[in-house]
């Protein structure tokens, strides 16, 4: 099966997980975002952010689990598969902290193309932090430009998610990709 990869992104706070939730909860095959398995297992180590005081292992780990997502999905059986999160974001962050990385990142996100890309807007009536999401909202906004460059300068057509309820931010996903 030719299973086609389609990424939700967009910074912190903007309702990508909560998409996805809904995503699984109406039968759609999800592969979630790995940055808080990363940072809670960082924690359970006595590393409050990993992010922070160690950005390059942090981001090494991520596009490692990202990788290994993009290529388990082409062995579930299904039609598309949706990942929270996709390779280029983990270079638009380590821009974003102004942060060098090796040119092996660079190569990861040339290798695995993804075949649509929607990214939420910053969006202040539903942004919240918590013990994994540190960022403020100024901060989401900044992100939010990072991942729009990196995912342009990797030639993706980003597709904008309207702001709207889940289920209706939901079903226009899925009607852009004609389910």
């Amino acid at each position: 099966m030719n299973t086609k990869r389609i990424v939700i992104t967009g910074g912190p706070g903007t309702g990508k997980s909560t998409i996805i939730n809904e995503l699984i909860r109406r039968g759609y095959t999800c592969l979630e975002e790995i940055s808080r398995q990363v940072t809670k297992k960082a924690q359970e180590e006595g590393i409050d952010q990993l992010f922070l005081s160690n950005p390059l292992l942090f981001s090494e780990l991520l596009l490692k689990g990202r990788q290994d997502q993009f290529r388990n999905a082409e062995t579930l059986a299904s039609e598309f598969v949706f990942l929270d999160r996709g390779i280029p974001d983990v270079v638009a962050y380590m821009d974003y902290l102004k942060n060098s990385y090796p040119q092996s990142f660079i190569n990861r996100c040339e290798e695995a193309i993804y075949d649509t890309v929607f990214i939420l807007k910053p969006w202040k009536a539903i942004y919240k932090s918590d013990s994994e999401r540190y960022e403020s909202f100024e901060q989401a906004l900044e992100i939010h430009k990072h991942l729009v460059n990196t995912y342009q300068n990797y030639n993706y057509t980003l597709i904008d998610v309207p702001f709207d309820t889940v289920e209706n931010r939901t079903d226009f996903i899925l009607n852009t990709v004609n389910m």
